[in-house]
């Protein structure tokens, strides 16, 4: 496993993390006009730092909704306040993998840090219609957008153009996220307006994570009717990047559960490698070899960094080009 450097700077929360909701580090804004409920969280894992510094930036600009409703929402405080650049692996959770949590009775149990933080969440989420989850990765590699596996969800990644790369997945076997809970896991047929999408902006410690997390959410907030165009333009300036020149759809079919930590990959990999023949032999499962499903075969977010019984360290995907 490679020793990667954490550049990105540890944002100074202060007084941001206070919240104006009751809920610590919640924020929430109504406007006069009715609108969509639009969420941006940041923070579901503590070491993952570049959603927090984009929830500060909008709050110090003081981001209003025109329409609607806004609420920014810094996750997993506990967590981040173990942080350490040193050793960024270990403030990700305090007990349990926050983003896992998402199911009625994992939430009624408060037997950890993290379930009890899902259950003071619980409301934002089941009053948003939209959500925005901002994260970011193991490993060094490009921006990932994950939709789930609903078109709605598609067509919005379509309208944001950007990050290049979309991933269309159905979650983990460990735990639901909160980006598939409730409402925002239903059928297209009957979730009506419902979007959410999760952005993974890169390494945590790569300072272009933070670049990633604010144009998300300068065009997730157009996108959304939060703002409109020229508003974000003036209030955000500089977030908003060029245009992916295209976008890719990974379509995930699978992926490897680890048997234990010892899983290891047999070469390295960082993501986005496309595997021409079926059958290639990437990694070792405790003794069983883990190979290739299919030609053309796409890993998608390799990583042992979390390796142990139960945890996803690859997923298998088709490529295919978005369709315009």
């Amino acid at each position: 496993m490679s020793k990667l450097r954490f550049e990105l700077a540890v944002p100074e929360l202060g007084a941001w993390r206070a919240g104006n909701t009751g809920t610590e580090g919640v924020w929430h804004f109504d406007a006069e006009t009715p609108g969509r409920h639009v969420l941006v969280t940041a923070l579901v894992h503590g070491n993952e730092l570049c959603g927090a510094w984009a929830l500060r930036g909008l709050l110090e600009t003081g981001v209003r909704p025109r329409q609607g409703s806004l609420t920014l929402a810094f996750c997993n405080l506990v967590a981040f306040d173990r942080f350490d650049a040193a050793a960024f692996d270990t403030s990700r959770f305090v007990d349990e993998d926050l983003n896992r949590q998402w199911a009625p009775g994992r939430i009624a149990n408060p037997s950890t840090q993290e379930r009890r933080r899902a259950a003071e969440l619980l409301p934002f989420v089941q009053r948003a219609d939209w959500m925005l989850d901002l994260h970011s990765m193991h490993e060094q590699g490009a921006a990932l957008l994950l939709t789930g596996p609903h078109d709605r969800n598609l067509d919005l990644a379509r309208r944001l153009r950007a990050p290049e790369h979309v991933v269309v997945d159905a979650g983990h076997r460990d735990g639901t996220r909160m980006r598939d809970f409730g409402h925002f896991g239903q059928p297209d047929a009957q979730a009506g307006d419902k979007r959410s999408v999760l952005v993974e902006c890169g390494f945590h410690g790569d300072a272009a994570s933070r670049v990633v997390a604010q144009d998300l959410c300068a065009r997730f907030l157009v996108e959304s009717g939060a703002l409109d165009a020229a508003t974000a333009a003036t209030v955000l300036p500089g977030w908003r990047q060029r245009d992916a020149p295209r976008q890719w759809v990974l379509r995930v079919t699978g992926g490897v559960v680890a048997r234990s930590q010892g899983f290891r990959f047999l070469d390295t990999y960082r993501g986005l490698e496309l595997i021409a023949k079926a059958g290639t032999p990437i990694g070792d499962n405790d003794g069983e070899t883990v190979s290739t499903p299919y030609d053309d075969c796409v890993l998608v977010m390799p990583s042992v960094r979390q390796a142990r019984a139960g945890v996803t360290v690859v997923r298998f995907a088709r490529r295919e080009p978005m369709r315009q």
